[in-house]
């Protein structure tokens, strides 16, 4: 849109059915979005509009909400969903405030899709080889890449806590600071859009798939979660004695009912999958534990102000409205039922049958498919219209044969 347009007020209209598109641009069948396929209102967020630092010629970004014509959130909105269960949170009085730690990649351009991601060439003209977890070094060459990183993270106003090489090769990790749930999820969104704009403009390739790289760590979202008094800002998870309270065992014990029937919602790609099936620190359980990274629900170590879970389920590929949402609303769920979590785990652990996940993205999406609980909070619409969607993009995989395929079983037919 025109500068004069968005200023003047001009409405943005977007047909319903692109709220459900899938990632290879089809959609599924027009009874998921309604049969007429009828427009949606953009409504710019006043506090989410920013000029992009990267872009020559004058830009801007709006983050918009998709409302009905008639003015409510469109119920196929994941921007809509999180702000709803912020808001059942409201009504009880309380703020969930979270945290988001996101992992990716940078490689060199792969224009050719059959070959395996490259670690850019370094400075000393070699590629990285996995032994730079943590370091300091700048010898990869991505130390001008960085600085516009960090100086258009400061231009839109996107505060960082630490950024570090990560366990996998060429792989990086940004916590930013813990805040107001949407606010959190708006800039998880712009920062893996400035991530990947500005490793265009160097000459790179960003990646925030799950699992890019084979016999590497994958690329995780982890969310750490906790609950405050709206009036008074206090953390209701420690007593003021500093101990665990009810409310925070009860928040737990929400996410282990939930994380089985929401996995679908936090691994919403086939590869996803390959990140939790060869869990490198990518643990795909409903058990929790203290500062125990093999547990899917950590509590790390902390002063009582402090105390949070960490969901670590979540995936750099998935959707941060909605996976915070989905993560919330599992945990408000069980502060509203009351529910007690297992006993916590420590050490090393085999996992009870009933805190197992799915592990496959059929297997999830079936069992997003039959949770009446999925419905009951995000609605009939939302989730039948995901699942659809997503079975799209399924069937879209299992229609190519896989080099892996041709290798290994051509000969034994």
């Amino acid at each position: 849109m025109t500068a004069e347009g968005f200023l003047e007020g001009r409405r943005l209209q977007l047909a319903r059915g692109v709220l459900l598109q899938c990632i290879m641009g089809g959609y599924p069948p027009a009874r998921f979005y309604g049969s007429d396929d009828g427009d949606l209102a953009l409504v710019a967020d006043p506090k989410q509009i920013h000029r992009l630092p990267w872009s020559q010629q004058p830009r801007a970004l709006a983050i918009c909400d998709a409302d009905e014509l008639s003015g409510e959130s469109s119920r196929l909105s994941t921007r809509g969903q999180l702000k709803a269960v912020v808001a059942r949170y409201a009504a009880l009085g309380l703020a969930p405030v979270v945290a988001t730690e996101l992992e990716f990649f940078v490689f060199a351009p792969n224009p050719d899709p059959t070959q395996p991601f490259q670690p850019p060439m370094g400075l000393d003209g070699r590629r990285e080889d996995g032994h730079s977890a943590f370091s300091v070094s700048s010898n990869n060459g991505l130390r001008p890449f960085f600085s516009e990183v960090y100086a258009c993270m400061a231009a839109l106003g996107l505060p960082r806590d630490t950024f570090m090489h990560e366990m996998g090769v060429s792989q990086f990790e940004i916590n930013l600071l813990h805040g107001d749930p949407l606010l959190l999820a708006d800039q998880t969104f712009l920062f893996k859009h400035l991530l990947k704009e500005v490793a265009l403009k160097h000459g790179l390739t960003v990646v925030c798939m799950a699992k890019p790289l084979a016999h590497t760590p994958g690329s995780s979202m982890h969310i750490h979660q906790s609950v405050v008094e709206a009036y008074s800002g206090r953390n209701v998870f420690s007593d003021e004695a500093g101990e665990p309270t009810a409310t925070f065992r009860h928040f737990i014990g929400g996410q282990q009912a939930c994380l089985a029937d929401f996995t679908a919602l936090f691994a919403p790609n086939v590869n996803s999958y390959q990140r939790l099936c060869h869990p490198f620190a990518s643990p795909n359980n409903a058990c929790w534990s203290h500062d125990n990274r093999s547990a899917g629900l950590r509590i790390p170590a902390s002063s009582p102000v402090a105390r949070r879970v960490e969901n670590r389920l979540p995936g750099a590929d998935a959707n941060p409205y909605l996976a915070i949402a989905a993560s919330l609303a599992a945990g408000l769920y069980g502060i509203e039922h009351r529910l007690e979590p297992s006993a916590a785990i420590q050490g090393e652990f085999e996992v009870p049958d009933n805190l197992s996940l799915p592990c496959t993205l059929h297997a999830a999406l079936e069992r997003l498919k039959r949770s009446h609980l999925a419905k009951e909070l995000f609605g009939t619409e939302f989730i039948e219209g995901y699942i659809a969607s997503k079975t799209l993009e399924l069937t879209s995989f299992f229609d190519e044969i896989t080099p892996w395929e041709r290798r290994v079983l051509a000969a034994q037919a």
